[in-house]
């Protein structure tokens, strides 16, 4: 990482979150995924700064360095967009183009839903738009994959939480080696599975070696800002599964809403998510949703991280794509 990013806190619709910055221009926010942190954009910030743009990579709420509410119920997604819009208030802007991957990605898609006032174009990383709710909720999940379902064990507090905070260097090691282009598990991808009395950990496998994109440096970064939350160390990142359900209620008067701003898709050919539809399915569900969707992509042999294990063809795709867009909405 460039010593020009900067490391910064703001208050965001009343939550203090860690932020790390560098540029100057037109608004970036790129917003990370489960289970990761700002640190997760450590290709895109310098290359998109170096372009023109302000990049604010945030720590979201409840992971890393930023504050973690202790209520299940305080990590919806109408909190996590209102803390979106509150970060842009509070560095100063009007508007701004998101970015997200992961869990990251339904903020920023509901997000653009909500504010197109204030969003001006949107990207999202491995997960398409499903809206309005963000994600598709446990009660379908559950029928369609059954209760090994990994969102679905997600749901009991406490439970995965202690599993994945009892060793978060070998968390961190298997989850992102399993869920990669790498994983021998990802050719095809397929629904994670937990066996009964298992974890996620269990389909995750332990890499002999680790690949070309991930060094024990970029572990040992994301370990030493998780365990600043001790045994709860994960327990805000899955807050955000126990409120998918309740997404859908909170967000029932949108139905129909779509995404009225350009947009761009990047998925990964090896990816679990795109790999339950599809890569032709998705980029249908990602056009319905966003109409001015300006460019879809599959990578092949990409698994989910997509922006970590492929960056220079993302860093190529989201610079063409800023570059044409508006400064303001």
């Amino acid at each position: 990482m460039s010593d020009t990013v900067q490391h910064t806190f703001v208050t965001a619709n009343g939550v203090r979150l860690h932020v790390a910055e560098q540029g100057k221009g037109p608004l970036v926010v790129l917003l990370h995924g489960f289970p990761e942190s700002w640190y997760s954009w450590r290709h895109q910030i310098g290359p998109l700064a170096a372009a023109g743009y302000w990049v604010v990579a945030p720590d979201q709420r409840g992971y890393a360095r930023s504050e973690q509410p202790e209520a299940v119920g305080a990590y919806s997604l109408l909190h996590l967009a209102g803390d979106v819009i509150g970060l842009v208030e509070a560095l100063g802007e009007k508007s701004v183009v998101l970015v997200g991957h992961d869990w990251g990605a339904p903020v920023a898609w509901v997000t653009a839903m909500l504010r197109p006032d204030v969003v001006r174009a949107v990207a999202g990383l491995s997960v398409p738009p499903v809206l309005p709710g963000g994600m598709t909720p446990p009660s379908v999940t559950r029928e369609r994959f059954g209760e090994g379902f990994y969102q679905v064990g997600f749901q009991d507090p406490g439970v995965a939480d202690a599993v994945l905070a009892r060793d978060p260097e070998t968390t961190f090691r298997r989850m992102l080696f399993g869920a990669s282009g790498d994983s021998p598990y990802a050719n095809p991808p397929g629904p994670w599975i937990v066996p009964d009395g298992g974890s996620l950990l269990d389909v995750m496998p332990e890499p002999k070696s680790l690949p070309g994109w991930l060094t024990q440096d970029d572990i040992d970064v994301f370990v030493r800002d998780y365990v600043r939350h001790g045994d709860r160390a994960f327990t805000g990142g899955l807050n955000w599964y126990r409120n998918i359900e309740r997404n859908w209620e909170l967000l029932a008067a949108f139905r129909g809403r779509r995404i009225e701003m350009p947009a761009l898709y990047i998925g990964g050919d090896r990816d679990m998510v795109v790999g339950l539809r599809g890569p032709d399915a998705t980029l249908s569900a990602v056009e319905q949703a966003a109409p001015q969707l300006v460019r879809g992509v599959i990578l092949p042999g990409c698994g989910h991280w997509t922006q970590q294990e492929r960056p220079d063809e993302v860093n190529r795709e989201l610079l063409g794509f800023l570059a044409q867009q508006p400064t303001t909405p």
